[in-house]
This record gives structure tokens, C-alpha cells and sequence, in this order.
């Protein structure tokens, strides 16, 4: 089926930023190049799953970010502990593609079962494109065993969409404290993340950020300046290249960041294990960010700048409008740069903190085309961004890439023990 050789799913994924670099992701329209070997045709065993998963979460996903990056965290988290090990006498290469692919197909079946016909349609592909033999067998097997055990040590672990939207009640008005915002004045979001189960972080406070500046100090007031003047819907002092920037970063950091992350597994580490440990510690990384975010937002219960604007007692501006509507939830620590924050961290270490160039479109600033030879650009852009957009304070954003940073830290230093085949 040459559906998963020629991956048009990442040209249609509609709401996942689209990798713009052709030697990566064929076009929909593109010839598949002919193999000559069974090595050629297995060499990207890793990228053909990792652009069935990104097709899965975008065909059946849940309806909250950090439940698909879950999903991505469970079925690679298993990959790379079925890759990690390859038994004696038998093939390694043979054996690592069937482990990997083994163990994403049968995460992704439990966790999106209304792919189960595409899933097992992929798994066939890959599976004739290996000799048959010991190799092979041994590597399903362990693939199936080590989803099968990271799934069961992930049952109840409170990501799921209900548990995720947790109620939270909204505290009486004051200055500095959270209340829902226009235009919806939508109930609270993503409280339930901070009573989940983390990957690797010991609870959702171990690095619970400080408080954020006090209303009324000088960095407040700075940073309630800053957002009134170029966060405003009309009449703002950004450029239109800042307005660009706040439209590019507006949409969800998964769908945002899914192709980069394809652009290192595609560049930096060769082997499939090696490949399955990056995309798994990027995820599990993202997940406990999204945690440790809820955890500070929550216990912090900062307002956003909208409300600061409207009511508080600095300029007060009741029609004072955002760029774009604000999230239902605390500003402080912004959860777009939290999650920049630990992707820079785990792309640095496993991938490198530059690479060749590559250009990234996104869903929410149709036509625009922007190339990147690293990183922290994007961690950078994401900042300003969400100034721009009105709906942050710097010191949220910049607390956000501090809290990123720190998780990806903690999960890369737990990493031998965390991709350590379940018994």
C-alpha cells in the first residue's frame, strides 16, 4: 500500500504544521523512489512510523493536547524499550524495525482503535519489507510485550480528556487573580494536569515556578505595558512581521512542533532505537511539562492581561481587546513556552543545537514560510509571540522556557531508567 510509502498524510494533516522540506516529506503527487534491497526499503522504518502516528493522532486523536502527546510518549516510550536490547545471533537491523514497529502499532490500536484497519495495513508494509525468520519474530514479539506493559503502567494516570478538564472553581475577584476571560468567559481549562501521573517528575510541583512580579511593581507594570501596546487587536505598535510571528505560534504547540521533531529523527540519530528514544523523551518531556505548567498555573492563579487591563487599576481599559482570544486558563507560566522550553532541551542534547536549514508552515498563518537552522529560534519566536498575541506577560513566557528546560533536564537525566525494557 503505497499510502504509508509516499506519507501524503503529513501534506493533508490539516491542523499539523507542515514540514516544507521536499527530501523529507514527499508530496502527495510524488513518485516513490524504486528500492533495490530490502535494507533501502526498510531504511526509514522509523519515519514511516512516525508519520503514521502523527496521522493517527491527527485522524482520531483526543480533544486535548497533552492526551496525544501522551499517545506519542506511550507508543514510542515502548518502541525504544523493545529497539534498546537485540538479542544474540540475530540480525540487528531486522530485529530493531520489527521491535519499533511491532510495539507503535499495537500502542496506537489501544489508544486510537478507530485506526486499527490503517494501523495494521502500515505494520503488513513494514513486515514484508523483512526477511522472515528469528529476527523478525522475536522482534514483534517484543514490541507487543513492551507496549503491552507500558500501556498497563500508564492505566489511570489521569491524561484522559475528562480527567485533563478537571473542574476547577473560579476564586473571588482581585487584583492579580485569575478570572475567565472575553469574548466566551469559558470555564477553566487543563486544571486536572497537575493531579495526573508524571513520566519521570516525582510530583507536578517538583519545580514549581516562584511567584510571579507582584501587581503594582515595576516589572508588572512593564510587562502590562508592553502587552497593551503591542498585544492590542487594533491599533498596536507591532510591525507586520510581529503580527506574522503571533499569528505563525498561535496554534497548538503539538500540532506546531510535530514537524521540527521530524526534522531531527530524520537528521541526527540513525538507528531505530536511537530514533525511538528521541521522539519518545521529547514526548514524555512534553507531558510532564504540560503537569508542571498546570501545577504553577494553578497554584499561582495569575490573571491574564485582558482582565489586568479591563479592571485592574493601572490605565484602566474596558475595550481593550487582545490579538487573539485568550485561553481559559492562568496566565503564569505560559504553556506554549513551556513546552518550547523542553523541546530546545531534549532537541539540544540528542539532536544537536543547530542543523542544516529548514522551513516550517503553520495552520494559523496560512501562506507564510519561515526557515530555521536550529532551535531556540522557535523557543524565541514562541515569547514574542504570545506578547503579540496579547494573551501573556514576558514574565510568563520567559518563566515557561525556565520550566520547559527544567523538566526536559529532569527527564533526560532519569533517561536510562526511564527507556529500560518493563518487566
Amino acid at each position: 500500500m503505497t499510502v504509508f510509502r509516499s506519507r501524503p498524510a503529513l501534506t493533508a494533516l490539516g491542523a499539523t504544521a507542515l514540514l516544507a522540506v521536499s527530501t523529507a516529506v514527499p508530496s502527495e503527487a510524488a513518485t516513490p523512489t524504486s528500492v533495490t534491497s530490502a535494507a533501502a526499503s526498510r531504511s526509514s522504518v522509523a519515519l514511516d512510523w512516525y508519520d503514521t502516528t502523527a496521522e493517527t493522532i491527527t485522524s482520531a486523536g483526543a480533544s486535548t493536547q497533552v492526551t496525544n502527546n501522551r499517545t506519542w510518549a506511550i507508543s514510542w516510550l515502548a518502541a525504544a524499550r523493545a529497539t534498546g536490547t537485540v538479542p544474540r545471533g540475530v540480525d540487528r537491523a531486522e530485529y530493531q524495525d520489527a521491535a519499533l514497529a511491532s510495539a507503535v502499532h499495537d500502542a496506537l490500536i489501544a489508544l486510537a482503535p478507530a485506526r486499527t484497519r490503517e494501523l495494521d495495513a502500515a505494520l503488513r508494509e513494514t513486515l514484508d519489507a523483512i526477511p522472515d525468520g528469528t529476527a523478525e519474530d522475536r522482534g514483534v514479539a517484543a514490541g507487543s510485550r513492551q507496549a503491552a506493559l507500558t500501556l498497563k503502567s500508564r492505566e489511570g494516570d489521569g491524561l484522559d480528556p475528562a480527567s485533563v478538564n478537571a473542574p476547577f472553581t473560579v476564586p473571588p475577584a482581585a487584583p492579580g487573580v485569575w478570572q475567565p476571560t472575553p469574548p466566551a468567559y469559558a470555564p477553566a481549562t487543563q486544571y486536572g494536569n497537575r493531579l495526573a501521573k508524571p513520566f519521570v517528575l516525582r510530583g507536578a510541583d517538583q519545580y514549581r515556578l516562584p511567584a510571579p512580579p507582584a501587581p503594582g511593581s515595576r516589572q508588572y507594570k512593564a510587562d502590562l505595558a508592553e502587552v497593551r501596546a503591542y498585544g492590542v487587536r487594533e491599533g498596536s505598535r507591532r510591525t507586520a512581521h510581529q503580527t506574522e510571528t503571533a499569528n505563525f505560534w498561535y496554534g497548538s504547540s503539538l500540532t506546531l512542533y510535530t514537524a521540527p521533531l521530524r526534522v531531527a529523527v530524520d537528521r541526527a540519530p540513525r538507528s531505530p532505537a536511537a530514533r525511538a528514544r528521541l521522539v519518545a523523551l521529547f514526548h514524555v518531556a512534553s507531558v510532564d511539562t504540560q503537569i508542571a505548567t498546570s501545577d504553577s498555573k494553578y497554584a499561582h492563579q495569575r490573571w491574564r492581561p485582558v482582565t489586568a487591563i479591563r479592571t485592574g487599576d493601572i490605565g484602566q481599559d474596558p475595550a481593550w481587546t487582545p490579538l487573539h482570544d485568550t485561553p481559559a486558563h492562568p496566565d503564569y507560566p505560559s504553556g506554549h513556552t513551556t513546552y518550547s522550553g523542553a523541546a530546545e532541551g531534549v532537541l539540544d542534547a540528542l539532536a544537536g543545537p543547530r542543523t542544516a536549514p529548514y522551513d516550517l508552515t503553520s495552520p494559523t498563518a496560512p501562506g507564510v514560510t519561515r526557515t530555521y537552522t536550529d532551535w531556540h529560534r522557535l523557543t524565541a519566536e514562541n515569547v514574542e509571540a504570545r506578547v503579540f498575541s496579547g494573551i501573556h506577560t514576558r514574565a510568563a513566557d520567559e518563566a515557561g522556557v525556565k520550566l520547559g528546560r527544567q523538566v526536559a533536564g529532569e527527564t533526560l537525566r532519569d533517561a536510562e531508567g526511564l527507556l529500560r525494557p518493563a518487566r
